[in-house]
């Protein structure tokens, strides 16, 4: 395995990191907000065809003619 920032062997004493630097330096990129996991959006972009209820709870509505 080599490490993820520079790519050098690891050391077991910094693992998954080559060095102190190496482990300050991901340390670093977390604290800044460089790391982030993407938001998952819970709500469909599109109601599907036959229509979902609406936000406030009302039935569906047929398009119209």
């Amino acid at each position: 395995m080599s490490c993820p920032i520079c790519g050098k062997p690891t050391d077991p004493a910094y693992r998954p990191f080559c060095s102190r630097r190496c482990a300050d330096v991901d340390l670093a990129h977390w604290l800044r907000g460089d790391y982030a996991i993407p938001a998952q959006d819970d709500e469909p972009d599109e109601t599907p065809e036959g229509g979902a209820e609406d936000p406030d709870g009302a039935a569906p509505r047929g398009r119209p003619h």
